[in-house]
């Protein structure tokens, strides 16, 4: 009697550690797909809210897999790609912000530091709403949310952004390992919003 419940025991841990080795499998190949549908350059907030989906979709077995992130994708890029565009032209921005504080202008610093926070806030923004990105949902309506969220959730928008340094430091000590990062980071995200709709 004392073995076979031990057994049991046993036998429950071995499949909640084969589940969450499967989750943490899907989360690398969702990155797999993200990078290669990012590849679109104005199409990446479109690339996450697939993954995002896909991996909701997972963790709640309900099934999923390429040809519905394919189909999700399709639809995140039908108003994504206008997000993707103002992405870049905010990435921009800073851009010119940092050139201001290498040229030694004054008030160089301040505005760079300033331009550097926003646009990490508008990369937490973006990520939050692609995690409960949905079809038929809007951009405009989600990224609004998901502004508000990252301002009154700062302990998950640090997740969040902690997510993001794991992605960059990836990129730079082991480039290819940050394609499959991807996936943990659209997976942070979604364990962001699932973690604020419970509270």
């Amino acid at each position: 009697m004392a073995q076979a419940r031990v057994k049991a025991r046993t036998s429950r841990r071995e499949s909640v550690s084969g589940e969450r080795f499967a989750v943490f499998a899907e989360c690398l190949l969702t990155g797999v797909w993200i990078a290669v549908a990012c590849l679109g350059v104005v199409s990446y907030p479109a690339a996450f809210a697939a993954g995002a989906r896909h991996l909701r979709r997972r963790t709640t077995h309900q099934g999923g897999g390429l040809g519905e992130f394919a189909r999700d994708f399709r639809t995140a890029l039908r108003g994504g790609w206008v997000v993707g565009l103002a992405g870049w032209a905010v990435a921009g921005a800073v851009w010119v912000d940092v050139l201001a504080v290498r040229a030694g202008l004054p008030g160089g610093p301040v505005v760079g530091a300033v331009g550097v926070v926003a646009l990490i806030g508008a990369a937490v923004a973006l990520l939050r709403a692609a995690a409960v990105w949905a079809p038929g949902t809007a951009w405009r309506t989600a990224l609004a949310d998901a502004g508000r969220r990252t301002v009154l959730d700062p302990a998950g928008s640090f997740l969040v952004v902690c997510g993001l340094a794991v992605v960059a430091l990836s990129a730079v000590f082991v480039p290819p390992l940050a394609v499959p990062v991807l996936g943990a980071v659209a997976a942070a995200a979604v364990a962001v919003e699932e973690r604020y709709r419970h509270r």
